[in-house]
């Protein structure tokens, strides 16, 4: 690759690395053009699978702010560019993987964050935002729901508090 194209291919990697949300690195050494057609359609619209060179890749992480272990550029290398949700990119990554041994996921970045193959797979095991947004709301429903009952209770209750004395006054004034 000439001098100019390299500088090309790192400054489109650099802002592949910038407008991501994350970046998984992955070996993918054995897999068939089929098989790796198949991975990117299960990724989804939000994420692109490229075959990178490991030098320019490395350079681009560095020139994006990113700093990754030299052991994630060992090997063929191929990364998942997210711009959506990195669960779910996540975890077409880690199905793909289970049913193809040849996919090896090496590490990645989240929001900056350098993440290894471990914290990879447990993003993975997370819920999608949406189911955990939802969940939360309900948590909040659940409180205010509570809320609204005990701000309802402690008039009435006062009221009968009120109602009980009164009756017992009247009860002694009734009795002298």
């Amino acid at each position: 690759m000439a001098r100019p194209d390299k500088a090309a291919a790192v400054a489109e990697l650099t802002d592949k690395f910038r407008s991501s949300n994350a970046a998984v690195l992955t070996e993918y050494r054995g897999l068939t053009v089929a098989q790796l057609k198949t991975l990117r359609r299960s990724l989804g619209e939000n994420a692109q699978y490229a075959v990178v060179k490991n030098t320019l890749t490395k350079i681009a992480a560095n020139e994006a702010g990113i700093t990754l272990d030299d052991q994630l550029f060992a090997g063929p290398t191929a990364v998942a560019f997210v711009t959506g949700d990195p669960v779910e990119s996540a975890k077409g990554l880690r199905d793909f993987a289970k049913d193809n041994p040849n996919l090896i996921i090496k590490g990645g970045v989240l929001d900056g964050k350098a993440l290894s193959a471990d914290e990879i797979k447990k993003l993975a095991d997370l819920e999608s935002r949406e189911v955990l947004l939802s969940k939360l709301a309900g948590a909040f429903k659940g409180k205010q729901s509570q809320a609204a009952q005990l701000f309802q209770a402690l008039p009435s209750k006062l009221v009968r508090t009120v109602d009980a004395l009164r009756a017992k006054q009247d009860e002694q004034g009734g009795a002298e």
